[in-house]
Order: C-alpha cells, then structure tokens, then sequence
C-alpha cells in the first residue's frame, strides 16, 4: 500500500524522543491498562539478552525509576523506556477504537513510529533503539551534550556562527522560540555563555548523547548495515518523517533513511504546519511526558487544534483518562463498555464495537446532535414545560454522569436545552417551593470575588479530590488539570443548585468557561444580575 494518507487527514499520533518519559504516569498506567505489561513482556525478552536485564525489573520495580535516574544509571534502559511507553501508548489508544491517520516521531520517536506502522517487529524494534545507542558509545557520544535555545532556528544558527565549530549544529526546530542544539560538551559551554549574554535563555535536555550532529557521521554505516539485516515490512499506516519532510514509500531503504538520522535535524515546527495543512485538527502524544503536545499547542496557536497528551500527570492524574473522554467526545474512540456500547449492541465484542466507532461514531454523533437540536426547537415551540419545574430541579446532578456518551460529553450545550426559558418565567420568584431563597441566604450581603473564589475552588477541590492550591485562576481545566467535559458539567449544576443561578441560556458553552477565574466571574455575574449587592472592589 502506498504510505501517503488519504486527503481525510484529522488525527495524528505523535511519538516522543529524548526526554519523553514519565515513569510514574507509565506505572499508574499498567495498573489499568494490560497493553502495558503486554508490550514491556515483549521488550524484556530483548533487552535480557542484550544486556542480561529485563527492563520490565527497571521500570516497574521496587525502586521507581524516574527519567533522570535512569540516564545516571542505565542509559540503555532511558532509551528503551522511551520507544516502550510509546508504542504502549498506541496499543492502549488503538484498542479504544482510535484510528490515526497518520503518524510522526520526534527524533528516537521516529522508529516507534515506524515499528507502530508495521514496518519492524516490536522485538527488531528494540534492537534498532540498542544498535543505536551502542554505535554512539563507540564514537565517543558520552562526552557530547543537547541544550535547548529560547530562539528561533535561524537567530540560534546566527549565534553557532559566532563559534565556528563545525561540531555544533542545529539538531531540532520545535517551534519558533525553541531551537535545539547539539554537539561536543565544552563548546556547547561557550554556546550556553554566549546565549545568556545575548538573554537566550538554555536549558540541558535529558538525553545521555548528542544526537543529529556531524560528529555522528563515522556511526551511520555501522548502524545502516545492521539495520540492513532486519526484516523491513510494508507499512500498514502513513508514516510523516519530520527528519525527510515527507512520508516514507514502500520503496524507501529504511535502514539508510534511519542513518540519516545521526546528523540530520528534526524539523518538529514545519512537520506539524505540514499536518496540519493537510487537515489534521487532533495530535495525540503516544508516549511520556506531555512535551510533543504542548509544542503542537505553540506551533498551532490561534488554530482550532486539539493536542492531547497521554502517559503524563496532569494536576495530579493520568493524562490518559482525559484524552480518552476528549476523543470520545469527538467520535474518535469507542465509548466506555457499561455505557452506549454496552446499551447499543451488548452482543457484540467489545473489538467489533470499537472497530465500528472509529469509522462511523462521528456519523453517529453527527445524527444525535441534528435530532437534539431539532427536538429543543420543537421544545421551545410548545410553550412552558408542563407543571414549570423549578430552574434548579431541571438539571439534576445525576443527568450528566449517567449518560455522558451521546449528550452530555460530546455536546455539553445541549445541556441549557433541557431547562428551557419559558420554564424560568412561568416560576413566579415568589413560590415557595423554588430553590433560589435558601441559596441566597447562604450568600452573605456585599459577596465578593476572592471569597466566592475561594468557595467554588473549595468545592470543586472536595469533589475532585485535588489540593486546593492547583486551582489557580488562570488553570486550564481540562487541558492542565484534565478534568472533563461530563465532570465539568456535573460541578456547574452543583454550583448552580448551590447558589440557586438561573438556568443557562441556549447560548452556553463549556468551552467558554474552561478556568476557575472565568467559572468565578460567571457566576460572580449571575449573582449580579439576580440583583445581589456586590462592593465594587469586590470585581477588581
């Protein structure tokens, strides 16, 4: 098949290089998920015969081995870390039912993307990633070292000029305002001197070599011809190379191409304009960390661009579940089993379901938002609810966890539907049964923003058992904290029972309100406009 993708380009997997490892989201991860342990079972065969150790014992052992501790202590295991929690990331997404049209890796993550596609074993994988960093060692790789520049690639190249080492070079373009480069250590010290005369901040990566430098050009042979003896296989998914700014061919030698590598730069910055270009709106990081994702987040900004991080703690918790619930939401990943799959087709396996949901959930999707839509038109057209239920009873905490699939999580919106206007002026304010005099008398007269903020920070802390302090103003909920659109609903109705706020007009949207500060002003302005007095310092 060819590996070019079809013009439908809309998911890309993005697979980390150095640095793209996070042992504590990885072990969390195998608690839930059995694509871990399965993909790290296939690894240690490998690396117990290449190095007499398991790296499934390194990783998931007593001692929890972080990023930097393996880097000091066995640097063949960073690498095997990162090319593993990679690819168990994709099998874990995948058998979600989450089909990628595409596929990139940043540097080492290029070969994960390459074994994902099919064109190495999982086992021959392993053994490229050892090859690799063997020939390194040989050519005295130890004494080099990769700094990241707060500059752009062409003021970086401006400044190696200034040194005039033909050693350095630039070894990847992440985004306009992050160059990395690579090269012998002690040069790298005046490249580091000269920067921060100049105010370009520096910052040492995690990487135990220098990598996409000509001081690599005497190991590109050695690794080519052992990459030569491997089993190359037709690739069962488009692979875009930000090393070759373009997708690999059937016909392609990959084993030269990967050679290549060793000093050729990684064009992070132009892959991503390509993809996206092309059509991609979701990049997901298969890996550790949550580094590709937030470059995709600068490299797109202003752009209608989802990028999802995966094996990484956000706020305290997996990435992963966030992501999943995001791509579920889109139509991208089969629903939860025990919920719309489990109600649609109980009888089918769970791997049919989501072999199904990947192809046609959003049309699935697509038909439940134009019938909810067509039924509040029609809603609206009837006149009042029958009985004018209360503004705070037409949203019952329940409603939003019970069934988040098909309405709540994909389209929160729909949400204000179910709590039409007309049922909020049929209620006179006087009526005893609604629930707005309780709330207000657990309002105190002159409410001000600092204390309501510090009130929903507290509630939303209990009921998401964070600490307190990670809800800063401007955190983002669900990109930072990971808290998604089904919770973020609940806590909204939760809030609006507890302050007894009108019901949300048809024009509400979660996205809108995705920090603690714009949640605080929203609701600080309900109030307001019930006619709470309110200090004027109280909005400052």
């Amino acid at each position: 098949m060819s590996s070019n993708p079809s013009p439908d380009v809309t998911t890309a997997f993005l697979f980390p290089g150095q640095g793209g490892f996070d042992g504590e989201a990885l072990r969390r991860a195998k608690e839930r998920h059995p694509q871990i342990g399965r993909v790290f079972a296939r690894l240690d065969a490998v690396t117990e015969e290449l190095y007499g150790s398991r790296v499934s014992e390194v990783l998931f052992g007593e001692r929890k081995a972080d990023l930097r501790d393996l880097l000091d202590n066995d640097p063949w295991a960073s690498q095997v870390a990162i090319y593993g929690a990679g690819l168990a990331a994709y099998e874990i997404l995948t058998a979600q039912g989450v089909a990628p049209d595409v596929l990139a890796g940043h540097s080492l993550g290029e070969i994960t993307a390459l074994v994902a596609a099919g064109a190495f074993s999982v086992e021959d994988g392993v053994r490229i990633v050892a090859r690799r960093v063997a020939v390194i060692e040989r050519q005295g790789g130890v004494d080099g070292r990769m700094v990241a520049l707060a500059a752009s690639a062409e003021r970086t190249r401006k400044l190696l000029e200034l040194v005039d080492e033909p050693l350095l070079a630039v070894a990847t373009e992440n985004h306009d305002e992050q160059t990395v480069v690579s090269g012998p250590a002690g040069i790298l010290d005046r490249v580091v001197a000269i920067a921060g005369q100049l105010d370009v901040g520096a910052i040492e990566i995690d990487t135990p070599f220098p990598f996409h430098t000509p001081a690599l050009a005497p190991a590109a042979p050695e690794f080519a011809a052992y990459v030569r003896k491997l089993d190359q296989r037709p690739l069962n998914r488009p692979v875009y190379s930000p090393i070759l700014q373009r997708y690999y061919e059937p016909g392609d030698a990959l084993a030269d191409l990967l050679a290549e590598h060793f000093t050729r730069p990684v064009r992070f910055a132009a892959a991503v304009r390509h993809l996206r270009e092309t059509g991609a709106e979701v990049f997901v990081e298969a890996g550790g960390r949550a580094a590709l994702s937030k470059l995709v987040a600068k490299v797109t900004d202003g752009s209608a661009v989802r990028s999802l991080p995966t094996l990484a703690l956000t706020g305290g918790r997996l990435a992963l579940d966030g992501t999943l619930d995001a791509l579920r939401e889109a139509g991208l990943a089969a629903p939860e089993r025990g919920g719309l799959a489990e109600l649609l087709a109980p009888s089918v396996p769970a791997d049919v379901f989501a072999a199904y949901w990947s192809e046609r959930g959003h049309m699935v999707l697509e038909l439940v938002r134009t019938e909810l839509d067509a039924f509040r038109k029609s809603t609206e057209g009837r006149g009042a609810e029958p009985e004018s239920r209360p503004a705070a009873a037409v949203e019952p905490e329940p409603a939003a966890a019970v069934e988040p699939e098909p309405a709540a999580a994909v389209e929160p919106e729909p949400a204000a539907a179910v709590e039409p206007e007309p049922a909020a002026e049929a209620a006179p304010a006087p009526a005893p049964e609604a629930p707005a005099a309780p709330a207000s008398s657990a309002r105190p007269e002159g409410y001000g923003r600092d204390q309501l903020f510090g009130e929903l920070r507290t509630l939303y802390a209990e009921a998401l058992e964070y600490p307190e302090d990670v809800f800063e103003d401007e955190v983002q909920l669900e990109a930072e904290l990971g808290v998604d659109s089904v919770k973020q609903v609940e806590l909204l109705s939760r809030v609006s029972s507890r302050y007894g706020l009108p019901p949300r007009e048809s024009g509400f949207r979660l996205a809108t309100y995705n920090t603690m500060g714009k949640i605080t002003d929203f609701v600080l302005q309900q109030l307001n406009d019930r006619g709470a007095h309110t200090p004027a310092s109280a909005t400052g």
